[in-house]
């Protein structure tokens, strides 16, 4: 199933007006990691790119994260936390099946006149979450301003022994604040897509409604993620040009119309090459993932922080933003850049980079 919008109404554009993100302290290097899933530090490095990544500790939680990143972003947008109207977190890594994880970060920020909701569509969560409350804010006059945060806790499900996710797979969030801004800016389309069939893909087989927690599901090791790496790599291969054509199609661009391609990092090897393929200027592919691995949804919206952050991010620069995800999902979304500041904090919990509005 697809779907797309692209507004009729060019002078009451919605865009990003702060960004921020927040990494947990503990950071394991490929030594680290190899020793548990019996294979070498240069293996995990050819393989993947990924060199580091950060891991939640024993007692935080996606909320927890995800509500450092959503102070960021709020900060650098420059507005108090009573000022949200909606929170919209995306994650599969949720505190517990319910409520939702969003409740949990407005209790945690005091956003308490946010409404608060939940968006599950694994990788592809934060472009998904952005979609609804972009829509929201349209559809509502009393509605102005909304926190979009993707967060994974992804080692808390991790069986360490798996070298195929125990490499790539680590923990993060990264959040936005949507609002107004000027014609010209804003997001001007997005199109997103999903296929169930192929949901065996990638999943956390036991915990839920199909397979309760027992001591079977527990002994059998189905509370970890399982995936069937090849077909993924495939998957994203096929469709990551096709949606990226599709976009650039739909809106009669051309590659070199594009500043930046901000996407969801599978791991940087793969997205490197990908990139080559499909002919992306050098230097246009933000890569986060050799630093921080795959962060689920907290992915595409750290690689886009970090854009403003280290650059190549100017005012009205114009973004592609492409993701592929569980389930399977996939979508992009043009956006115009609004200059946003945003705001990295670094794993002790204090500011460590702010970027120029």
């Amino acid at each position: 199933m697809t779907g797309t919008f692209l507004p009729s109404d060019a002078t009451s554009r919605i865009g990003v007006l702060g960004m921020g993100t927040y990494l947990p302290t503990r950071q394991r290097s490929n030594e680290e990691v190899a020793r548990e899933a019996g294979v070498s530090a240069g293996w995990i490095a050819e393989r993947t790119g990924v060199r580091n990544r950060h891991t939640a500790a024993p007692d935080e939680a996606a909320s927890d994260m995800a509500a450092a990143a959503v102070r960021s972003a709020v900060a650098a947008a420059g507005l108090d936390m009573e000022q949200l109207d909606l929170l919209v977190l995306a994650t599969s890594t949720p505190d517990e099946l319910g409520p939702a994880t969003a409740c949990r970060v407005q209790a945690l920020t005091k956003a308490r006149n946010a409404v608060a909701l939940d968006v599950s569509a694994a990788c592809s969560g934060w472009l998904f979450a952005a979609r609804v409350a972009h829509d929201y804010l349209r559809g509502d006059a009393g509605t102005r301003y909304a926190a979009v945060v993707g967060v994974e806790a992804y080692s808390k499900f991790l069986d360490p022994a798996d070298r195929g996710t125990a490499v790539l797979f680590a923990d993060g969030a990264a959040a936005s604040v949507l609002g107004p801004v000027p014609a010209g800016e804003g997001f001007c389309d997005f199109h997103l897509g999903s296929d169930g069939t192929l949901a065996d893909n990638v999943l956390i087989p036991a915990g839920g409604s199909r397979a309760p927690a027992g001591v079977g599901t527990v002994a059998d090791g189905r509370h970890t993620i399982r995936m069937d790496g090849r077909a993924v790599r495939d998957f994203i291969v096929e469709m990551f040009p096709l949606v990226v054509s599709d976009s650039l199609t739909r809106n009669r661009l051309r590659m070199d119309d594009i500043d930046a391609f901000v996407a969801h990092q599978p791991n940087p090897r793969l997205l490197r090459s990908v990139g080559t393929a499909l002919g992306v200027p050098p230097g246009r592919l933000p890569i986060i993932a050799d630093e921080v691995g795959n962060i689920g949804a907290a992915s595409a919206p750290y690689a886009l922080a970090s854009a403003a952050v280290d650059g190549p991010l100017r005012r009205g620069d114009r973004i592609l933003l492409a993701t592929i995800g569980a389930g399977m999902t996939w979508g992009t979304a043009l956006l115009s850049w609004s200059g946003a500041p945003a705001i990295r904090t670094a794993p002790t919990a204090e500011p460590l980079e702010r970027s120029a509005r």
